[in-house]
């Protein structure tokens, strides 16, 4: 199973970006899909998790910017981020929990003052 991120990239402070994570290979199903961020000097961090029925859980530091939604038939998480800061700074990791956690590559998310 792969997981291939895509849509990072840089933006000013107040803009929006929107990451998604697709997932290939042989598994019927993921349980739990999410985000996580390192930023330089950091330890990695929740940032938003969805379960296989839709329910979902923010890190209170996202809440009410960022919006994380997933396509069970596609294998696919999505990560719409609004309000960007310069603190949203960080790689951005996205994982899959299926017979095991699955992990995509990172993707770089910069918010420039």
């Amino acid at each position: 199973v792969q997981l291939v991120e895509s849509g990072g990239g840089s933006v000013q402070a107040g803009g929006s970006l929107s990451l998604s994570c697709a997932a290939s290979g042989i598994i019927f199903s993921f349980n739990v899909m999410g985000w996580y961020r390192q930023a330089p000097g950091k330890q990695r961090e929740s940032v938003a998790t969805m379960s296989r029925s839709g329910r979902a859980n923010y890190a209170e530091f996202v809440k009410g910017r960022f919006t994380i939604s997933r396509d069970n038939a596609k294998k696919t998480v999505y990560l719409q981020m609004n309000s960007l800061e310069p603190e949203d700074t960080a790689v951005y990791y996205c994982y899959a929990d299926g017979t095991q956690r699955f992990w995509g590559q990172g993707t770089q998310v910069t918010v420039s003052s």
